[in-house]
């Protein structure tokens, strides 16, 4: 883990040395373990002697149902929003004191927007953040107030009381907006996403130019997707079983979401059993 850390959307490609340095690892703990991640598949060398994240480590967590099986569920629903507004529509989860974003559709040329699908942000400077918290343990809210809050513009919230007042806003009215809290120019609008007991798993958002145009219409066009989002979501979920019972699910889990991928295979099977008549 220290050595797959190392990788950041600027840092790609790095060399054993340098994995060596940024991991803190010793250089020869570093090439026995770079080379045991590439026979696995985990990192990928290129012909410079650069190693990358290895293709391998995507397909394995594309498998998780925590974080993508919310994001094929939510996809149709974020799909019709960016075609509303677009610009950019995103959904996020919490993670630690961030927002860890699982999806984002752009338009071209739509205003700018430094939200990356696997990147983060903290939790005070992003409406999806700000949602997430909002309907966060006190605990992690009071871990948030108290530590420093990084400021990208002159909008960006620097102060815990308005903070905790902003927070109380958000739980009141069922929304967030950013107005130029990451970049003067964009507004990020966005609104929770219920799970099983009503609790907040996620939330959708859109960045949008930050200027007149009115953010009601915007508001009530998130609140009914993540309002269907939510249904879907529970009705994908299935509930607790009996540990006892081996027929029955031990951990609630979500149901076959995509069937195709099993349809193909079907197809595939009959084709070569066709074939090999």
């Amino acid at each position: 883990m220290q050595i797959l850390g190392t990788f950041d959307v600027n840092s790609a490609f790095l060399t054993v040395s340098q994995l060596s340095q940024r991991s803190g690892l010793p250089l020869a703990t570093t090439h026995r373990v770079v080379s045991e991640l590439e026979q696995f598949g985990l990192l990928e060398r290129e012909r410079d002697k650069t190693y990358r994240i290895g293709v391998r480590l995507w397909e394995i967590a594309c498998r998780t149902p925590g974080a993508l099986g919310i994001r094929e569920i939510a996809m149709p629903y974020l799909q019709e929003i960016h075609f509303a507004v677009r610009q950019h529509a995103q959904l996020g989860i919490l993670q630690g004191h961030d927002v860890l974003f699982l999806e984002r559709l752009s338009t071209r040329n739509a205003v700018v927007n430094v939200t990356l699908i696997g990147g983060r942000l903290p939790l005070h400077a992003s409406s999806s953040g700000l949602v997430l918290l909002a309907h966060g343990p006190g605990s992690l809210q009071d871990e948030v107030l108290s530590s420093e809050l990084v400021k990208y513009t002159k909008d960006t919230v620097q102060s815990p009381a308005h903070l905790r007042r902003l927070l109380a806003q958000i739980r009141e009215q069922g929304h967030a907006v950013g107005n130029g809290f990451i970049h003067p120019h964009a507004r990020g609008i966005a609104v929770p996403v219920y799970g099983m007991q009503e609790t907040v798993v996620a939330a959708i958002s859109v960045v949008i130019p930050n200027d007149a145009t009115p953010t009601l219409p915007t508001v009530r066009l998130l609140k009914d997707a993540a309002h269907q989002v939510s249904t879907a979501l529970r009705a994908a979920y299935l509930p607790l079983g009996d540990p006892h019972d081996p027929q029955s699910t031990v951990g609630g889990k979500y149901r076959t979401l995509v069937n195709s991928s099993m349809n193909s295979m079907d197809f595939f099977a009959r084709h070569r059993q066709n074939h090999s008549l």
